[in-house]
């Protein structure tokens, strides 16, 4: 099957590399027409998230699309092929159909059954089907993983009391700080994980939280929902001497908090020492501010102890995953060979009588351990089957659910046909 995907993700990568790896909305769409434009893919769907960057593609023909995939990957971010090769990993056909279907359902997250990523996949397929980077495969490929991932946390307890990054930087600082009852704690952004870590520092009682965001009113959306104090982003760097946690998730290639920023903060807070946990990717703090005297810094990857944890309480309820997941495959699978059925049937239809006769004719030589009869038999029921299927009209051939009893029935016969090589063989 033609559907090849190729990404690195938590498991392989350090955050050093996810970040330099990783594709905001802009830059996604622009690495998306430019590895379309050399005609590698006929479709594309770039996923990138603070755990994974992900191209899934349909090839065109190419000899080895999974290796040009990888050295675009490479070439678009500047990197030494050396320096990343190591972290990559390939999917292709059913392996690639299960590679989504897994993403989706949170069961390749690095908190097990987390929520987000169900979103994050549906933005990325919203955001490639509006480029027209989407075609008849990847949108029924992304349409079921979506299908999937809602399936999953329903029927299993795979969703029951979601983890999430924010959930597990908020349990990593209330671990260290003992309590965050008498804590302040600074957020900085108003996205979706801000919002979770500040709807988990309210169940938890946080009395004193300030919120800043480049956008206020966003902000204040979520101080009106959480409480706490919205303070402008212009007074960032004078509100550090406050907090005793910063918590970070703000979308920007750059830090926004420098080495040079928190050593002055520290001086203005007579050497306190300051918490933060940067969940941002691109980190949003300098990885050098862990080397001052003071400074408690954690990123995204220092979470893992939390995620083990996570990981046994749900993971008997993998298999279920699972199961729904390859019955989902078998579905898609099937599609796809009626797809490919329908192709052919066209194909056929458009050609004349003596051209179906001729395809007939070469084929039959591959049953050289049939009898006579048995090989006028087989060329008499496929000949019924294409004929059939070509008198019904175009409209058959497009509308699916006309088709699929031929197409079962052919299904079948070339099970039997492979059944009576086996043994031939």
């Amino acid at each position: 099957m033609e559907i090849v995907v190729v990404g690195l993700n938590h498991r392989t990568a350090s955050v050093e590399l996810r970040e330099r790896m990783g594709f905001d909305k802009e830059h996604a769409c622009e690495a998306s027409r430019q590895i379309r434009s050399r005609g590698v893919l006929s479709e594309l769907v770039i996923l990138s998230t603070c755990n994974r960057t992900e191209l899934y593609g349909v090839p065109n023909g190419h000899a080895n699309s999974a290796a040009a995939l990888e050295a675009f990957f490479v070439s678009y971010h500047k990197m030494q092929p050396m320096d990343a090769r190591a972290a990559f990993y390939r999917h292709a056909g059913r392996n690639a159909i299960r590679h989504i279907y897994r993403v989706a359902s949170g069961l390749d997250s690095m908190m097990l059954g987390e929520a987000e990523i169900l979103g994050q996949v549906r933005e990325a397929y919203r955001s490639a089907f509006k480029q027209g980077a989407t075609g008849r495969t990847l949108n029924r490929l992304f349409q079921s993983a979506l299908e999937v991932g809602k399936h999953v946390r329903t029927d299993t307890g795979i969703g029951m009391h979601p983890m999430s990054v924010a959930f597990a930087g908020v349990k990593l600082a209330e671990g260290i700080l003992s309590s965050l009852d008498n804590r302040r704690v600074m957020v900085l952004g108003a996205g979706v994980t801000s919002e979770k870590v500040l709807r988990h520092l309210c169940d938890r009682g946080t009395p004193q939280v300030r919120i800043l965001n480049r956008t206020a009113e966003h902000a204040k959306v979520l101080a009106s929902r959480y409480g706490g104090e919205v303070v402008p982003w212009t007074d960032l760097e004078k509100n550090l001497e406050w907090p005793d946690l910063v918590v970070t998730s703000v979308s920007s290639q750059q830090p926004i908090l420098s080495q040079e920023i928190l050593e002055h903060a520290l001086e203005a807070r007579r050497n306190r020492v300051l918490m933060l946990i940067d969940l941002g990717v691109p980190r949003n703090v300098a990885a050098s501010a862990s080397e001052i005297p003071g400074i408690y810094l954690y990123n995204i990857d220092d979470l893992k102890e939390i995620v083990l944890k996570n990981l046994k309480a749900r993971e008997k309820e993998i298999p279920r995953a699972e199961a729904i997941i390859e019955e989902h495959i078998e579905n898609f699978v099937r599609w796809h060979a009626g797809l490919s059925a329908c192709s052919m049937l066209l194909d056929l239809r458009a050609g004349s009588q003596v051209d179906r006769d001729t395809f007939l004719r070469k084929h039959a030589g591959a049953m050289s351990c049939y009898s006579c009869d048995e090989r006028a038999y087989v060329m008499e029921l496929l000949k019924k089957f294409l004929n059939g299927s070509m008198q019904d009209g175009a409209s058959a051939v497009h509308e699916e659910s006309e088709i699929w009893s031929r197409i079962e029935d052919l299904s079948a016969l070339c099970t039997a046909l492979d059944q009576k090589l086996r043994k031939c063989g």
